[in-house]
């Protein structure tokens, strides 16, 4: 027993993952991570297994989508082996005097790729099943899909290194076999000696998995096996190179959907780049690694406080050329806006588009709508527009006319703003049935693969093409490949400018909308409209007291009137709302000094603070033209949520608890505040103003739909049916009362 459990430890297969948790500890956080990523333990909550258990390629689930991902888990793989097949080639020598000895390599070190492959069929099989509602048949299709990808990847890497090897071993055979005769009549055969830096192997697998003892390899020189290594060395370095020139390629021809693969394929093979970059790191720069890294940065970020580096993205559509006509970013410039004449200025202007509004009423006391929406990715999309839809059809399209504002961050500002759009199209006499389900699985359609995927092949790789929206230049990066995709999937009925709504609105056609992100310098507001609010930059002063309150928001139109700001387009106004942290760049302002802004939902992920100050500025006009006020706030979870407390389950979460606290509570504290902001108006306002709240709160409360831009077929069914739970019943049920 004990000689098989020697010959086990000893074997190659063995060495080489021993080797590896010693040696390789960077490399094997790109394999933690795909196995993480797999698994659902990291960040399953932004969708990320879906990138792999789901790939999407030209909007379908399919063989050929999980075909890409299979191929590039294949080049993934290569790269690992030819990677540590250079940093190791020193630890086991007896390979060099082999008939294909990265072949062999390949096999013995394949203990944690193979891994990788079950524990990926483990998890893809039941996702496939339970969150995509696959049939078994297009299961198998899938993962045979999968599985052909794959197996071509390592087929055409094989063949290209069977070619390198014939064309080396053609090269040394004859001191290869000089050396072997020379050998053998000089020394009787004795038992194999490992030289300091080798691995002990006593056994090992042959091309045909039979089990090999390893050869002497005493009588060639260290000159001549380093000399074969450096060949294999070459051959992989090329191969690595042509990787490289592919997600290069991908990058320039992206805006063809052809080149728009799953974003995992995108992440895998520049996972494969990386491993490989790493690699030659440590073999050629040794501890030198470390400094040429922070020389590296140092220059970059050198040529990037210089301007000669500029990757940061910008607003499409806004003018960053008039560099000495940019406004200053500073307390008294922002107090000098919120100064009560510009406000009085902006209140009467908005007065003249509520009494537009009122003149198109059927009564004298009409009720007057504001819907409020909250961030929270595709889901929150997805539930908005099927809210929404519903409200239109109870209503019998009495919504939209009665609707005045609609506010809200992220997610949710796509199925309003694509919704409003729907409604407009109607109005102007589009063939357009707004309770038609398409117009959900249009919202509901993925973002998350286009961005990924540009990520890596643009941002990342090649960020070199531009492109020009309403007479600027601008690069193409992740968020034009999002604003995009989201323009694909609405059908273009967002690709406008600010100024093509302001008419509209201003008539009161449709409902104005109020466009929110937050600025990372200060916390701050940012507010987009096509009217300038600068009557929202402060909360509204107490009579009783002589303190002016500080604006902690900015009006956008009224800061950037020298940049064309109505030129804007209203697919970057939607981006800049919804600039979730890293997976969308912040977007930077032509300000003195630059500001930039992400995510609303940081400062209000529920809409609801702007929705509150309005009323509370024109209260008087409401009180005195409207019969019932109507704050409609749709959201993408649950009041409360008393369901999912922040309780760690391990030291780690003991131990990270309080530096989290504030994220993991983060919409909590919104919700408590906000809380107060309802109770007061509820008081303020009086009897005649109403809140009405619809929520998504899913069948499973512990599997609720994934926060990201993906969603699952099941997730999209989980949301759908959310309508019908007994809290919205009851919502759509009073809505209808109000409207009485």
């Amino acid at each position: 027993m004990k000689k098989y459990l020697v010959g086990f430890i000893y074997s190659l297969p063995v060495q080489l993952v021993m080797l590896h948790f010693r040696r390789n500890q960077v490399l094997l956080i790109f394999w933690y991570i795909l196995f993480a990523t797999v698994s659902g333990n990291f960040l399953q909550s932004y969708g990320a297994n879906s990138l792999y258990l789901a790939p999407e390629y030209l909007g379908n689930v399919n063989a050929l989508s999980a075909a890409i991902v299979g191929f590039a888990i294949g080049v993934y793989m290569m790269s690992w082996n030819i990677t540590t097949f250079i940093l190791h080639a020193k630890h086991i020598t007896f390979l060099a005097t082999t008939a294909q000895p990265f072949l062999k390599f390949c096999i013995n070190n394949a203990v944690i790729p193979v891994t990788f492959l079950i524990f990926y069929f483990c998890y893809s099989i039941p996702y496939e099943t339970n969150q995509e509602l696959l049939p078994v048949t297009d299961i198998l299709i899938f993962s045979a899909g999968f599985l052909g990808g794959f197996v071509l990847a390592v087929s055409i890497a094989f063949f290209y290194f069977f070619r390198a090897d014939k064309t080396i071993y053609r090269g040394v055979q004859t001191v290869m076999t000089t050396a072997n005769k020379n050998y053998e009549r000089a020394v009787k055969r004795k038992p194999f000696q490992y030289h300091r830096g080798e691995m002990r192997v006593d056994w090992f697998l042959s091309a045909r998995l039979g089990l090999r003892k390893p050869r002497n390899v005493k009588h060639y020189s260290p000159e001549f096996l380093e000399y074969i290594f450096k060949r294999h060395h070459i051959a992989g370095v090329i191969a690595v190179f042509f990787a490289f020139i592919f997600l290069i390629a991908i990058g320039y021809f992206f805006d063809n959907k052809i080149f728009q693969v799953p974003a995992a394929a995108s992440i895998t093979v520049f996972f494969a780049i990386l491993i490989a970059v790493a690699g030659a790191l440590s073999l050629f720069l040794k501890s030198w690694s470390i400094p040429f890294i922070l020389l590296l940065y140092l220059a970059l970020n050198w040529l990037y406080q210089h301007d000669i580096l500029d990757l940061r993205n910008k607003a499409y559509g806004l003018n960053y050329t008039n560099e000495n006509e940019r406004p200053v970013y500073n307390r008294d410039s922002i107090r000098q806006m919120a100064a009560p004449a510009n406000v009085e200025v902006d209140k009467n202007n908005f007065i003249s588009i509520l009494n537009a509004w009122k003149q198109k009423q059927q009564t004298d006391k009409p009720v007057l709508f504001i819907v409020d929406v909250s961030g929270g990715g595709i889901r929150s999309a997805a539930f908005t527009l099927n809210v929404l839809q519903k409200l239109d059809s109870i209503t019998k399209g009495g919504l939209m006319p009665h609707t005045v504002l609609i506010n809200g961050a992220s997610g949710g500002m796509l199925g309003a703003a694509y919704f409003r759009a729907l409604y407009w199209q109607k109005e102007k006499g589009g063939s357009i049935n707004l309770q038609d389900k398409k117009y959900s699985e249009d919202i509901s359609q993925d973002l998350l693969n286009p961005l990924f995927s540009s990520f890596v092949s643009r941002d990342l790789i090649s960020p070199i093409k531009k492109f020009e929206v309403n007479g600027y230049t601008y690069i193409r990066d992740r968020a034009y490949a999002f604003e995009q995709a989201l323009n694909e999937n609405t059908h273009h009925l967002l690709d406008l400018k600010l100024s093509d709504y302001k008419q509209a609105e201003e008539n009161a056609e449709i409902p104005s909308i109020f466009f929110n992100s937050t600025i990372t310098r200060d916390g701050r507001k940012m507010i987009i409209s096509t009217q300038p609010v600068r009557f929202l930059m402060q909360a509204v002063k107490d009579s009783n007291s002589n303190l002016s309150p500080e604006p902690d928001a900015v009006d956008f139109n009224s800061l950037f009137q020298k940049q064309n700001a109505p030129n804007l387009r209203v697919l970057s106004a939607l981006r800049m709302n919804a600039t979730f942290p890293y997976a969308l760049p912040n977007v930077w302002l032509p300000t003195n000094p630059v500001i930039d802004v992400m995510d609303a939902g940081l400062r209000d992920n529920f809409g609801q603070e702007s929705s509150l100050r309005f009323i509370d500025v024109f209260k008087d006009w409401l009180q005195q033209n409207t019969g019932k006020v109507v704050l409609i706030q749709i959201r993408d979870r649950m009041v409360g949520d008393w369901d999912r407390p922040n309780e760690p389950s391990n030291l780690l979460g003991s131990l990270t608890k309080p530096i989290l606290l504030l994220q993991n509570n983060w919409f909590k504290l919104q919700d408590y505040y906000q809380g107060g902001q309802m109770h007061y108006m509820h008081g303020s306002y009086g009897a005649n103003f109403y809140s009405i709240t619809f929520q998504y709160v899913p069948a499973a409360t512990e599997a609720p739909a994934s926060l990201s831009f993906h969603l699952t077929a099941s997730e999209k069914k989980d949301i759908a049916t959310a309508l019908n739970n007994p809290a919205n019943k009851n919502a759509f049920d009073a809505v209808v009362q109000l409207m009485k």
